[in-house]
Order: C-alpha cells, then structure tokens, then sequence
C-alpha cells in the first residue's frame, strides 16, 4: 500500500518553492558524511555545519541553496546527513576543528589561492 498526500489545491508558491529545492539539490555535489573519510567525527561535523550556517546566515546567503538536511546510508546504517553546495563545504571546512590536517590544508590553500590572486 502507498501513502499519497493529497491536496485539493496547490499553490504556486509551493509549486515555485518545490523546483527551487529541486534545481539547489542539483548543485549540491558534496555530502557531509564524506568528512568522516577525512578524519572528522559525526560530532566534528555537526558542529562545523552549525557554524557554517550560521555564517551563511550573517552574510545574507540563502541558506536552503547550500545546506539541504538528508538521510544517507553509511556502513549498513541510515544517517542524518547533509547535501552541501561547493559553498557550503567550503563553509564548513572553514568552521571546522582547527586541529584536523583537512582543514588545515584547505585553509592554507583558500589563503594562498586568494593572495596569489590579489597580488
């Protein structure tokens, strides 16, 4: 037997908002859980993502085009995950434990990027 939600009237407004999600989810190429590959904890990243959102939030970003909350299978196992754009791995790679190589690495090399470039 299926579930069906059924609505006698659909708005255009969620009509707009559901191909919004649709064409954002499309952008969103990275996984969050894929930092537990590099070293991070599902705390680590929790918290990493919580900053990271938060910072989006601040500058004005819109968040639901760089963080989508979904659930993946890691190990056999079904986990709170989170679809990132490059943006928002970017952002969350930016917030995360100092003390990790990765983020290490990725900071050094978003600074020098950046000098190279305005030099």
């Amino acid at each position: 037997m299926e579930l069906l939600i059924y609505s006698q009237k659909y708005e255009k407004a969620d009509a707009i908002h559901n191909f919004m999600d649709f064409y954002h989810r499309l952008n969103m190429k990275h996984l969050a859980s894929d930092l537990l590959d590099k070293g991070m904890s599902p705390m680590q990243i929790s918290e990493a993502i919580i900053a990271a959102i938060k910072i989006a939030k601040v500058s004005n970003l819109e968040t639901n085009a760089h963080f989508m909350p979904v659930f993946s299978g890691k190990d056999q196992t079904i986990i709170e995950d989170c679809k990132l754009s490059h943006l928002g791995y970017g952002l969350v790679l930016m917030n995360a434990d100092v003390n990790l190589e990765v983020v290490g690495e990725f900071q050094v090399g978003v600074l020098t990027g950046y000098l190279e470039a305005s030099f």
